[in-house]
Formats: structure tokens, C-alpha cells, sequence
């Protein structure tokens, strides 16, 4: 069990404080309801870069990380399809000094024409080197808008295309911050050696000052249950062949998550997993297989992928995955195969627990669900899943006309 205390500003900033008084540290993690799902069309790619904008200095700060390294913190984000997340670390005696810097770029960034110029480039360099110039970099780029014809999950994270960072003005930025960067549409998390008045009395000082803002009014498009397989075959320079199948599954919050998500660890998850042992220890028809869920807030993805052994025909590679798939949707997984990927599961969960910066963020992002104690309720959802949830669960998401495929092909080959 992780214990909290939560309040909220007459801003609207949600607070939540998990008090540790074993350790020496102090964490600090906001988390802002803004992805990329969160773009337009035709101008993907913010919400990331906003990530790299929002460490370029702040209305009273020119330099973020410069105050923080001074008493011994540390920092970090990410950003992906639903969310942005920022957090730090640092001695719990020098909080104040994270309530500072967080609450002054939360008021203002700078907004200096240079920063903007030279984190675009960042960006842009990042877009080329592990999108464009790796081998199998661009996957995401086809198989996210193959699978998604109407939901923004269409394209990736670092957006659509260069051209949309590119052609990004200072007035685009400044839009985006004032519609996404508000204490309404922020949840605010403090944990480790910390007291819940000293927290309350913080967040009042640094943070109650900030102007509300308007929570932004989410309307995305509902992506259309798909009716029939869907297929597209890239030649490349890549060193092998690699099969990607996506299908549709339910969103992170929702009903039927969980199933699905120890369905597709029973089928590719680590060396004992049914396709590895299968098509690459026995059958040797790749050189590596798994499958793994998006773990999307929207309705989100199963994703089979491997790289297919030389002198193997992609077809016949594809044709032993659905041999797989279709033998699971009937029989069924084995009950020592349940138990042995809920052991992992769980474990995986108290192990994450060990750490103030874990707990912390996965509070955080149980507040997004709008039931923070759903982050003590995980464990229970993942052992009540059943043997027949699994197999259900099979036959209704494993379906071929559910299924994108992303046929990658080595050239030459």
C-alpha cells in the first residue's frame, strides 16, 4: 500500500503528498495532461517539444538545472501519446528549491526566440538519428497510422513529420503552453522525507499565486472498430526481415486492460514465452519474438514483433505467429502459465515500489484516472484475472480483421 494525502488549490492544482520519513530525499513530480494526442493534424510534435522548451529557462530562472545541481538535485521528463512528466530529486532539507523552479516555469517560460531556435534543432536532430537514420527507426511512423485511421495515436510522439517542428512559430508555442501548462490541468505530486503542512504550506506559497487557466475541453476522434486485416510492406536497408502485428485492445483505465495485458506477456514476454520458444528456440523460424501492449489511456495496442531468421519468407514467418495465436484462442493458457506471468507482474510492482521517484509517479498518474486510490487496487486487478479472461480475451482481441501488419523487408533479400 502506498499512503497519501491529497488537497487542491483554489487554482485547481491537485496535490497529493506521500510521506516516507525513512529516507533523506525529497521528490517532486507534475505531471501535465497533455500528449500528443492532445496536437493538431498539422502541427504534431509539440508536446514533445515542449519537454526539451520547458528546461530552457522560465520567466525569473535563465537557467533550470543550474539552481538545482547547486543543492544536489536531479531531473528528468518524458512525454508520450497521453501525458507529459517532469521530476526531480534532491535533498528533502533544499525542497523549496524544487517548489521554486517548477512553479516558476509553470508561471511562464521565457519564451526567447534563441531557445525556441535551439531546442527545434534538438529536436529535429533527434527526429533524424532514431527515426530516419536507424535501421527499422520509421516502424512507428507506418504502423501507428496504419492501425489508426480517425484517433490522433496516428502518429508518434515526436510527431508526424519535421516539417511540422520546422515551421513551428513563437506564437504556436505560446498557445500551447497558455492551453495545456495551467495548474488546472496539472496534478502535482511530493513525496519522501516531507510533511503534509509543509507541503500544503509550499504549494500555497509558490503555487497559489499561478492564474487558474482553463482546463482544456478533450475531444478526440473515436477510432472506428476495424472490420478486416490491414497490410503494408516496406523495402529498406535493414540487416533482416521483421514482422510487426498490431491489434486493438482497451484503453489503460478500462475494463479488460489487465487480461489483455498478461495475454500478450503469455505470448512473448522473455525466453520461456510461448512465440520464443516456439519460433526461435524450436522452430527457428526467427531470430528474435515478443509482443507488448502500448499501455495507452485510450483504447490502445497489442504489438507481435521479431526479426525474421535469413532465408525465411516473411509470410511463412507471419503464418507460424497466427498458428500460435489461434492455438491460445483454443485451448486456452495453462494455469502454471498464468500464475508464472501474474508472479512477474507483481513482483515487477514491489520492486518499483522500492523506489520514492516510482511511487510517486505512479500516484501521479492514478490521480489522471480520476481515482487516486486505484494505485493500491493494481495488485488486486491483476490476480483476479482468470484462465477464461484470458482465453475471452484471445478470441475477441486476436482476431485477423483487428490485426495491422507491417511487412519489413531487407532489401535484397
Amino acid at each position: 500500500m502506498i499512503p497519501y494525502s491529497t488537497f487542491t488549490l483554489d487554482n485547481g492544482l491537485q496535490v497529493i503528498v506521500h510521506e516516507d520519513p525513512t529516507v533523506q530525499i525529497a521528490v517532486m513530480n507534475i505531471l501535465y495532461d497533455v500528449g500528443s494526442r492532445d496536437e493538431r493534424p498539422d502541427k504534431t510534435g509539440f508536446a514533445h517539444l515542449f519537454e526539451h522548451l520547458m528546461f530552457g529557462g522560465s520567466a525569473n530562472i535563465p537557467s533550470y538545472d543550474e539552481p538545482l545541481q547547486v543543492v544536489g538535485g536531479e531531473n528528468n521528463a518524458f512525454t508520450n501519446t497521453d501525458i507529459t512528466n517532469y521530476y526531480l530529486t534532491l535533498p528533502a532539507s533544499n525542497l523549496e528549491t524544487g517548489f521554486w523552479l517548477e512553479s516558476d516555469r509553470m508561471l511562464s517560460l521565457s519564451f526567447d526566440p534563441q531557445v525556441l531556435e535551439v531546442q527545434r534543432k534538438v529536436v529535429i536532430e533527434e527526429f533524424k538519428q532514431r527515426y530516419l537514420n536507424q535501421p527499422y527507426g520509421d516502424v512507428w511512423l507506418k504502423l501507428r497510422p496504419l492501425a489508426y485511421k480517425s484517433h490522433p495515436y496516428q502518429w508518434a510522439t515526436i510527431g508526424k513529420e519535421i516539417s511540422h517542428i520546422e515551421n513551428a512559430t513563437l506564437q504556436d508555442v505560446k498557445d500551447f503552453f497558455f492551453t495545456h501548462y495551467v495548474p488546472t490541468n496539472a496534478i502535482l505530486v511530493v513525496a519522501g522525507n516531507v510533511t503534509v503542512p509543509q507541503v500544503k504550506a509550499l504549494s500555497e506559497k509558490w503555487f497559489g499565486p499561478i492564474p487558474a487557466g482553463k482546463k482544456p475541453v478533450r475531444n478526440l476522434a473515436t477510432e472506428p472498430k476495424q472490420s478486416q486485416k490491414r497490410q503494408e510492406k516496406v523495402i529498406a536497408k535493414v540487416p533482416a526481415h521483421a514482422l510487426y502485428k498490431a491489434y486493438h485492445m482497451p484503453g489503460r483505465f478500462e475494463a479488460g486492460f489487465h487480461a489483455a495485458d498478461l495475454l500478450s506477456e503469455i505470448l512473448g514476454r522473455g525466453h520461456s514465452s510461448r512465440l520464443y520458444n516456439q519460433l526461435v528456440k524450436e522452430q527457428e523460424i526467427f531470430t528474435s519474438v515478443s509482443s507488448f501492449t502500448m499501455g495507452t489511456i485510450d483504447p490502445g495496442l497489442i504489438v507481435v514483433n521479431g526479426r525474421i531468421k535469413p532465408g525465411v519468407e516473411i509470410e511463412q514467418a507471419e503464418a507460424a505467429v497466427d498458428k500460435i495465436i489461434d492455438e491460445l484462442i483454443t485451448n486456452g493458457a495453462t494455469e502454471e502459465e498464468l500464475k508464472k506471468i501474474k508472479n512477474q507482474a507483481l513482483t515487477t510492482q514491489e520492486f518499483e515500489k522500492v523506489e520514492v521517484m516510482n511511487r510517486a509517479m505512479n500516484l501521479a498518474f492514478a490521480a489522471l484516472s480520476g481515482d487516486v486510490e486505484s494505485v493500491n487496487s493494481e495488485h488486486d486487478k491483476i490476480a483476479r484475472v482468470t484462465l477464461a479472461d484470458i482465453q475471452q480475451t484471445a478470441a475477441k482481441i486476436l482476431r485477423q480483421e483487428n490485426s495491422s501488419v507491417l511487412y519489413y523487408c531487407a532489401e535484397g533479400k
